[in-house]
């Protein structure tokens, strides 16, 4: 897995980071002390768009509800709570899917009103299908359905235009031979979408960076799965910014007894296998896992937003926490990158001239 050397990753800091004041709940002016407004949340710019998104995102998956993916029952109280309490917090950057269940109609229901204090990102693309006991996400690549899908976005977050448009898995292959982009330019230039991007994985994504004209990537990046690192910064260089998702694992080191679904148990004792095997307890002090995972995932200069998922605003303070401490420590940064190296863990690519 590739060093970030001491000042790449120090003038990334410097570029990027700032302070983002939480906003005031709706009806009160922007001059009034809010009664749960809290202290600075640093933030980064978001590559080309110029927005500037606090280092914690909102991810919204977890509001899904039981017909996605085995997902828990969540309350109208419970979303409400959670997403008032993200925007009290400072986080500025929530991203949704309509794959994500109830998720975007909670965040219409419930923040529609705050709609000026959050920059939003959804995707595009999605189809679901009921099956019963069950709604199977697919996806479908025709102008028809990407059009029918942002409509149906923005009815459901209750917006006349979303921030962020991101094509969810599409592969290559699927938005050359349906002309996605076409579409995609199409809906950016009618201001339903302010800036579009993709969200995806090896190895689509470094094609996508390579040849695709968006604004924004997002992907999965850890400390335990540092496979798109390099994507990430030849995103940078084509003025793209990055979002991501994934950093702690869904909580992979700490709620294994949340885990219904059997692939995400097997995920999850493998990740905690690993952790184990590169004796990373070691290297903390007295860091918790998941505070080392975000800052781990922060320490990367090209990253520009973690989103985490969570229905307990005390887990996103300790994560808002957690950036607010900065990048890790040099020699706990290089240590552990030797260690996870030792078990094999480093980047799917590396440019050529550069060490992975």
């Amino acid at each position: 897995m590739g060093e970030l050397t001491e000042d790449a990753r120090s003038s990334g800091r410097s570029a990027t980071d700032g302070v983002h004041q939480s906003a005031c709940r709706s009806g009160k002016s922007s001059g009034e002390a809010s009664a749960r407004e809290t202290a600075a949340v640093k933030t980064r710019v978001l590559g080309k768009t110029g927005l500037v998104v606090s280092e914690i995102g909102f991810g919204s998956m977890e509001l899904r509800g039981p017909r996605i993916w085995d997902g828990r029952a969540v309350s109208p109280v419970q979303a409400d709570e959670i997403l008032n309490a993200a925007l009290d917090l400072g986080v500025n950057f929530i991203d949704t899917s309509p794959d994500y269940g109830q998720s975007e109609q909670y965040i219409g229901r419930f923040l529609s009103a705050r709609r000026d204090e959050y920059i939003l990102a959804t995707k595009c693309g999605c189809h679901l299908v009921d099956k019963g006991a069950y709604d199977e996400t697919t996806h479908v690549w025709t102008r028809r359905n990407i059009l029918a899908s942002v409509e149906g976005s923005l009815e459901r977050l209750r917006t006349d235009r979303v921030d962020i448009l991101q094509l969810h898995n599409a592969t290559v292959q699927d938005v050359r031979e349906n002309g996605v982009m076409d579409v995609l330019q199409e809906i950016k230039d009618s201001g339903k979408a302010r800036f579009i991007g993709v969200s995806s994985t090896w190895p689509d994504l470094l094609e996508f960076v390579n040849t695709a004209p968006l604004d924004t990537i997002q992907t999965t990046y850890s400390a335990l799965d540092p496979s798109h690192q390099h994507v990430i910064s030849a995103a940078k260089e084509k003025g793209m910014g990055t979002i991501v998702r994934g950093a702690v694992m869904k909580g992979a080191l700490t709620d294994l007894h949340q885990r219904n679904l059997v692939e995400n148990i097997r995920k999850t004792l493998g990740m905690k296998e690993l952790w184990e095997r590169a004796r990373l307890d070691e290297v903390l002090g007295a860091m918790t896992p998941t505070e080392f995972l975000v800052r781990f995932a922060l320490t990367h200069p090209d990253v520009n937003t973690v989103i985490i998922g969570t229905l307990n605003s005390e887990h996103l303070k300790g994560d808002l926490a957690a950036a607010k401490a900065g990048p890790l420590p040099n020699e706990m940064y290089e240590e552990a990158v030797r260690r996870l190296r030792v078990c094999g863990i480093r980047p799917a690519w590396t440019p050529q001239g550069r060490a992975d």
